[in-house]
């Protein structure tokens, strides 16, 4: 059985040009602007204004982490305030973003982020980091806990749980019955009726299908692929569509994720008419996940379907 490839993004071999991780939120550009040239007091004033917006706070550290230097200037950051939770909370993700990358060793990503959650033991975002570190191990499912135990909404945290779950026994074919459903149906039924968890069901379809297809199980088109036209597949996606027609947090700062999975499950399944709806919902804010799957150039995917369906 071939090995899954790694989750964590795309990366440059599949795409000539970055996405835009900060999805839409123009304070966390600047802030982001500000530190790449080492100015890091535009992100200490971003995140004193987040408070404790757990999701908000979350999303704008791991984007700040995504830049190359990010941890040096944490370091900076650190030095000239020993006592900042929201200085080692951006080291610690920094870290954990460089030893994803391979360049960094896992044991003091982790560390990093033992030491950022001690400063703000009410802030989920240090065992997102760990999260982001682990597979779907017993240690996971600790640390995801830690992570409900602070915000039982979590959205980011919960995408990861489902992306790894879906990876448990990878060789046997399509399966409504896999532990990723069950897991991401509860979510969905547990959560309030505006939690963008309602779309948590739909990600799980589409992370099953990338470990499927990754491992000869699917086509490697999806819109090939039968898996779009099981029974389950149906019913979750009606069920979220709707959910999005009456509920849509366009307020939520990973609301952008939420749409390209949804338009990447319309599209897959062939109803051109919601994912008309949804590209055009979406505009400039395309993410690599789920256009990538299993292993394709996410932004030429992203372009292929947006224009099958804006032209049916």
């Amino acid at each position: 059985m071939p090995p899954l490839p790694p989750l964590l993004d795309p990366g440059p071999e599949r795409t000539a040009r970055p996405f835009d991780g900060a999805l839409g939120d123009s304070e966390l550009v600047v802030a982001r602007a500000a530190l790449t040239q080492g100015r890091w007091q535009a992100a200490r004033s971003l995140l004193l204004r987040t408070g404790d917006d757990w999701d908000l706070r979350g999303h704008r550290i791991t984007v700040l982490a995504r830049e190359p230097y990010a941890a040096a200037w944490a370091r900076d950051w650190q030095h000239a305030e020993p006592d900042s939770a929201d200085a080692s909370a951006l080291l610690a993700l920094g870290l954990v973003r460089r030893a994803l990358r391979g360049r960094e060793d896992p044991a003091a990503a982790r560390e990093a982020c033992r030491t950022a959650a001690v400063l703000a033991p009410d802030d989920p975002t240090p065992w997102l980091g760990l999260l982001l570190l682990e597979g779907a191990g017993p240690e996971a499912d600790r640390i995801f806990a830690e992570v409900l135990d602070r915000h039982p909404d979590h959205h980011h945290a919960h995408h990861l749980r489902v992306a790894r779950l879906a990876e448990r026994r990878p060789e046997r074919g399509p399966d409504p019955r896999h532990e990723v459903y069950e897991f991401a149906d509860r979510a969905a039924d547990r959560a309030p009726a505006d939690s963008p968890l309602a779309v948590l069901p739909v990600v799980a379809h589409a992370e099953r299908y990338r470990v499927l297809a990754s491992v000869g199980r699917a086509p490697s088109d999806p819109a090939a692929s039968a898996h779009w036209a099981q029974p389950r597949a149906r019913r979750v996606l009606r069920t979220a569509f709707h959910w999005w027609l009456e509920w849509e947090r366009d307020d939520h700062p990973r609301h952008p994720v939420d749409l390209n999975f949804l338009a990447h499950a319309t599209s897959c399944a062939g109803r051109s008419a919601e994912a008309a709806a949804l590209f055009r919902r979406i505009g400039r804010h395309a993410t690599p996940a789920p256009w990538w799957y299993p292993d394709r150039d996410p932004h030429a995917a992203f372009r292929a379907a947006r224009s099958r369906a804006l032209s049916e």
